[in-house]
C-alpha cells in the first residue's frame, strides 16, 4: 500500500529496499472517484516495515505477489496476511510489513467514490481489510487474471481504470447531502461544527452521523479529526512555519498537547517521530 505519509524501516540497515513504482492520476472520467493509481513491485528480497498515517484514502489492492502483513494501530501478527483486498477508513496508523516479493496495483478511492464503486455501506469496510473476492466476486477474479497476464504497468493501470469506469456506469452517485457536508468539513480544515452541518441540510445530528457511516464509513467527527490532522501535517512541512503551539491553534486544537495526542492517535508517533522538527 502507498497512500499518505510513509515512514520506512528495514531489518538490515545496510541493505536498501529496491522497487518499481509507477504512480499516476486518474482519467477525468474518474474525477472525485479515484485520486491516484499505483503500480508497485519489490525487486530485492528484504523485509520492510511501513507505517501509514490516517487518511481519507480508501485503497483497493490487487496483488500478483506475496501478501502483505497488516495491522491496524498495531504491529501485524502471523495471521494478518492480506494479498488482494480493500480497506476502509481507519482513524489510526496502519503498519504494513512486506517481505521482498510483493507486486500489486493499488487504486486509491475517495470515500464517496468507494461507496459508489463497491455499492455497499462503507461502515462494512471501516477499520477492516476485506478480501477482494468477497467484494467483487467473479468479475473481480477475471480482472485480477487479466491484470496478472499483462506485464506493462501502464497497460495494467489502463485495464483497472476501464473496469472502474464500466462498473460506475451501473451504479448511482453518492448522496448529494453527504457530498456537500464532506466538502464543507474538508474546506474548513476539519473545523466545521456538526450541529451546523446537520441544520443546513435539515437533518438531526444523529441522522447525519448515520448517513456518514453508510456513505463514508465513519462519523463526521472522525472525518473532521483526520482532516484537521492532515492539515496540521501539511502546514508543519512548510518552510518558516509557526511554532507548534501557534500551529495547533491555527488548526483548531485546544493546545499543543492536544495536537501531540492526535499525532500519537492518528500516526502512532509524535511530530518529531514523523520527522517534523
Amino acid at each position: 500500500m502507498a497512500s499518505g505519509h510513509v515512514t520506512t524501516e528495514t531489518s538490515a540497515a545496510p541493505v536498501q529496499a529496491q522497487f518499481e513504482y509507477v504512480r499516476r492520476g486518474p482519467s477525468s472520467l474518474l474525477a472525485g472517484i479515484v485520486t491516484e493509481l499505483i503500480g508497485f513491485r519489490e525487486l530485492v528480497p528484504v523485509y520492510v516495515r511501513q507505517t501509514e498515517v490516517a487518511s481519507l484514502h480508501v485503497p483497493l489492492v490487487i496483488s500478483f505477489g506475496e501478501p502483505f502483513a497488516i495491522g491496524l494501530s498495531r504491529a501485524p501478527g502471523d495471521n494478518d496476511r492480506f494479498a488482494s483486498f480493500a480497506a476502509g477508513i481507519h482513524a489510526g496508523p496502519v503498519v504494513i510489513d512486506s517481505f521482498g516479493q510483493s507486486c500489486c496495483i493499488q487504486v486509491n478511492f475517495t470515500p464517496l467514490g468507494a461507496r459508489r464503486f463497491f455499492g455497499m455501506p462503507m461502515s462494512e469496510l471501516a477499520d477492516r481489510m476485506v478480501p477482494f473476492d468477497e467484494l467483487l466476486g467473479t468479475a473481480g477474479h477475471r480482472l485480477r487474471e487479466r491484470l496478472g497476464d499483462e506485464t506493462d504497468w501502464h497497460q495494467r493501470l489502463d485495464l483497472a481504470e476501464s473496469f472502474i469506469i464500466e462498473r460506475l456506469a451501473k451504479t448511482a452517485p453518492a448522496s448529494s447531502e453527504i457530498g456537500w457536508a464532506l466538502g464543507e468539513i474538508m474546506a474548513s480544515g476539519g473545523r466545521s461544527r456538526m450541529a451546523t452541518l446537520a441544520s443546513e441540510i435539515g437533518w438531526s445530528r444523529k441522522h447525519l452521523a448515520a448517513r456518514f457511516a453508510d456513505q463514508v464509513g465513519v462519523g463526521p467527527k472522525t472525518i473532521a479529526r483526520i482532516v484537521r490532522f492532515n492539515r496540521a501535517t501539511g502546514l508543519s512541512k512548510q518552510p518558516n512555519r509557526a511554532g507548534w503551539a501557534d500551529l495547533a491553534a491555527e488548526c483548531g486544537y485546544a493546545d499543543q498537547a492536544h495536537l501531540v495526542r492526535e499525532f500519537r492517535n492518528l500516526a502512532g508517533t509524535t511530530p518529531t517521530g514523523l520527522g517534523y522538527s
